[in-house]
């Protein structure tokens, strides 16, 4: 049986994202309906989704800003963007923040019914050819499936969250890592006590990666963290 694709609903309209949300869950898409951004947010960051319909218009954060902080948690989740106008900027703008379409309201449930799975169609093909999760950087090479992280003819073991932290900062190769990011993605809360147990296993990591002299993980003053590979 195929795993149910969970979709984040962020829309002000409420009788629009009721009937969004009961058409979709029907459909067998398990729908959670926020009414603005900043909630959307917060659910995005406690709750596994595979899909997110976002409002361009909505109240304390919309649809554009939503995105890019959903792209920070998560690089490759599918969006699409829902709005009122029918402004060619606004189409460019969504296209440009890595938007996988674009609807302009009004619009028929079937039809954004076929664009979500025509969307999944791509990007689950695309998923299926780097489903390995290897990934190569400098002298090393990380088997995040099997927690290895291995250079020349030896390997590291590493614990869960090493491993979870690890592929977050090879997905961000030379680019910082916010660490509220990280925390809230790994640990599910951004608190001093977690921060502190992320930075025990940030030095074990460098630890790890003093083997080749032209990768190094370093700290981003007040800000995260950054592997860096020359």
């Amino acid at each position: 049986m195929e795993k149910q694709v969970k979709v984040l609903l962020a829309e002000d309209d409420k009788n629009l994202g009721n009937i969004l949300k009961s058409y979709l869950d029907a459909k067998g898409f398990p729908t959670v309906l926020t009414p603005n951004g900043k909630e959307a947010l917060n659910k995005f960051k406690h709750e596994d989704f595979d899909f997110c319909i976002l409002d361009v218009m909505m109240p304390i954060m919309d649809g554009f800003t939503l995105a890019k902080e959903i792209r920070k948690l998560d690089k490759k989740v599918p969006f699409l963007f829902l709005t009122a106008k029918n402004m060619q900027e606004d189409k460019i703008t969504g296209f440009e923040m890595g938007a996988d379409d674009y609807m302009t309201k009004p619009f028929s449930m079937e039809e954004l019914l076929m664009r979500i799975k025509a969307i999944l169609r791509r990007t689950q093909a695309a998923d299926k050819k780097n489903s390995s999760n290897i990934y190569k950087f400098g002298k090393y090479t990380f088997d995040y499936n099997r927690q290895l992280l291995m250079i020349n003819k030896e390997q590291h073991k590493l614990t869960s969250k090493e491993a979870e932290l690890l592929r977050m900062l090879c997905e961000n190769i030379n680019d910082v890592l916010d660490r509220s990011v990280a925390l809230n993605k790994i640990w599910f809360d951004d608190s001093y006590f977690n921060a502190r147990s992320m930075d025990v296993y940030i030095t074990k990591l460098r630890k790890y990666l003093k083997e080749d002299p032209k990768v190094e993980l370093i700290n981003v003053h007040g800000v995260g963290f950054k592997l860096v590979v020359s």
